[in-house]
């Protein structure tokens, strides 16, 4: 089972053009996307980038809006976890005594308490906290 990230989330968009970066293509071919599941601050974080573009390019926000209301939450209704008590107390774990970003410590505790493998370009971010990574961006098919 995969945590995707939101950096991969939203080069997914690109999906089957060829603006997607080719190695990402190339791991989503490989990939049962029924074993795929985003954190609920995935979405925040996409519905944050919306917000804020929509104050300087009200067209392209709305196009986002629209692939955001009409694909990415229909597709994974039944796969976004929710932050519990379980996934807060990990948190709390990853957070203390060494400081991270709110939102990435959160995933974190996400993939962990799921057993997830955390799907993300930014592995820098989400080092030296336990977790089963996967960067797709330099994902080489076998």
């Amino acid at each position: 089972m995969y945590l995707l990230d939101t950096n991969i989330v939203s080069e997914l968009r690109k999906l089957n053009s060829l603006k997607i970066n080719p190695n990402v293509q190339k791991w989503t071919e490989q990939v049962d996307f029924e074993k795929t599941f985003v954190s609920v601050m995935t979405i925040s974080e996409i519905h944050m980038g919306i917000l804020r573009l929509a104050q300087h390019d009200v067209a392209q926000a709305n196009h986002l809006r629209d692939w955001l209301e009409n694909q990415i939450l229909p597709e994974y209704q039944s796969r976004s976890i929710v932050i519990n008590q379980a996934i807060a107390m990990r948190y709390a774990s990853l957070h203390i005594p060494n400081k991270r970003p709110v939102n990435d410590a959160l995933i974190a505790a996400t993939a962990l308490e799921c057993d997830f493998v955390l799907v993300t370009r930014n592995l820098k971010d989400f080092q030296n906290m336990g977790l089963k990574l996967l960067n797709p961006f330099d994902f080489q098919a076998a």
